[in-house]
């Protein structure tokens, strides 16, 4: 009928002819397309006209030969311009497999989804630690359901306790453990910057001695690119956890158990991201809010996220060297916040700016206009494996550490929110807010509750 170039003036002769089509349905692979007319063009068009846009599903992914093929509507990841992720599958199996694995955070997005993907690979038992009641019992559901034949426990805990953390991992004594517990909403935490100082900083700390003291082979801490060069709380409080854990990997002395820090940036349909807000938004009418139009973000998604964790924590290099580096997952090209928006637009059937407007509302305490995802005083390396690059940062004496460490569980514990901002800033003095007026008044509120 013609090249995809057309498709408006083919549309439009069908619908003379009084047969105007439905649906467009893809039936090609991305690159394919991509070869002609972008994926993006091709939601375009089908929003202009009016048209729902859906693709076969990947014979891959079919549970057998004889499954029925049921069209899917095209979605937001479809739309980033990724390669597949390469795994080296031998050596993440021979990780799990028969272990005893557990993971910290389990409720949450990464955790419930490192869950489901580490029990694929058949561990002899999972344990899922969670601090939320509700979090954990969903969890543990739906993987019970799912694998019957794997002993999974669930542990109700919040990683701020040193005494319960030590005591559970203590009891269950795992091989790996994955510390995906973490405040990452930037404003909550820009607001309450004691809470996020507790749970991640100090909690990371926690979970760390308790792996050490347990003898576990390797522990993963799950971390994010807002630690570097930080601009707001969050982001200061992922990088005394980095630090944390990198003065322990590098400890001559600390020699049966791995520290091991996974970087990434945004993962789609994350709770609290902004793409289930701007689909919330778009279902009511409109309008989708963005802070500013350039803002930009590194994008994954959730699965692919984890699977790179995985990689990374399989990935066990040996020299004293290598040690003490934070693994960054390759996140591709950053997108822009505003394109986001207009591409889930074009995806409910709707037009941007027409059907559904995008209103700017300015940027919110401790958000930056770009990501990075290594700091200029960290040296990039290869690892070897698929996706993954390493970064060597400057190194911190443990015993440095973990005095800055004591000190500051004595004023977090003081509730004085003015003594543990100045060590924040002091600990990581890349720390740059542009908040100081937000700090002053959280200080304030806090001396008069």
């Amino acid at each position: 009928m013609g090249p995809l170039e057309r498709l408006p003036q083919i549309l439009s002769r069908f619908e003379a002819r009084g047969r105007r089509p439905e649906a467009i349905i893809l039936t090609r692979s991305r690159d394919d397309y991509e070869r002609h007319a972008s994926i993006e063009a091709l939601v375009e068009i089908a929003a202009t006209q009016k048209l729902e846009i859906l693709r076969l599903p990947n014979l891959l992914d079919m549970q057998s030969i004889d499954a029925e093929i049921e069209l899917r509507p095209i979605k937001l990841e479809d739309l980033l311009q990724r390669d597949p992720v390469r795994l080296d599958v031998p050596k993440i199996q021979s990780m799990i497999q028969g272990k005893t694995i557990m993971i910290t955070g389990a409720g949450g997005s990464i955790g419930s989804e490192l869950a489901r993907q580490i029990a694929d690979l058949k561990p002899g038992s999972l344990i899922l630690l969670d601090a939320s009641e509700f979090a954990l019992y969903t969890i543990k559901s739906e993987l019970s359901q799912r694998w019957q034949n794997i002993d999974i426990q669930a542990a109700l805990c919040n990683v701020r306790e040193k005494e319960a953390v030590r005591t559970i991992v203590e009891r269950f004594k795992p091989d790996v453990l994955f510390h995906a517990a973490a405040l990452k909403h930037v404003p909550m935490v820009e607001a309450q910057p004691l809470e996020g100082i507790f749970t991640n900083a100090i909690g990371t700390r926690n979970v760390a001695d308790a792996a050490l003291s347990a003898n576990v082979s390797r522990m993963i801490m799950v971390s994010t690119d807002k630690a570097v060069n930080p601009a707001n709380v969050m982001g200061a409080t992922k990088r005394m956890a980095e630090m944390y854990c990198q003065a322990l990997d590098l400890d001559p002395e600390v020699i049966g158990t791995r520290f091991i820090t996974v970087r990434f940036g945004n993962v789609l349909g994350s709770a609290g991201s902004v793409v289930p807000l701007f689909e919330q938004q778009i279902k009511a009418g409109g309008p989708v809010t963005v802070t500013h139009a350039d803002m930009e973000r590194f994008f994954m998604t959730i699965p692919e996220a984890c699977l790179l964790v995985l990689q990374a924590a399989a990935y066990t290099p040996a020299p004293q060297h290598e040690r003490g580096r934070i693994f960054v997952l390759d996140m591709g090209s950053p997108v822009k916040i505003v394109d986001l928006a207009r591409n889930l637009i074009r995806l409910s059937g709707r037009r941007p700016g027409k059907d559904i407007q995008i209103i700017y509302t300015g940027l919110r305490p401790g958000e930056k206009l770009y990501e990075e995802l290594f700091d200029s005083k960290e040296t990039l390396s290869e690892t070897g494996a698929p996706g993954i690059l390493a970064a060597s940062s400057r190194s911190i004496k443990r015993a440095v550490i973990v005095r800055i460490f004591d000190e500051m569980q004595c004023v977090v514990s003081a509730r004085d929110l003015q003594g543990a901002v100045k060590l924040l800033k002091s600990t990581v003095p890349e720390f740059t807010p542009g908040i100081e007026d937000h700090l002053l008044m959280s200080i304030k509120r806090s001396a008069e509750s």
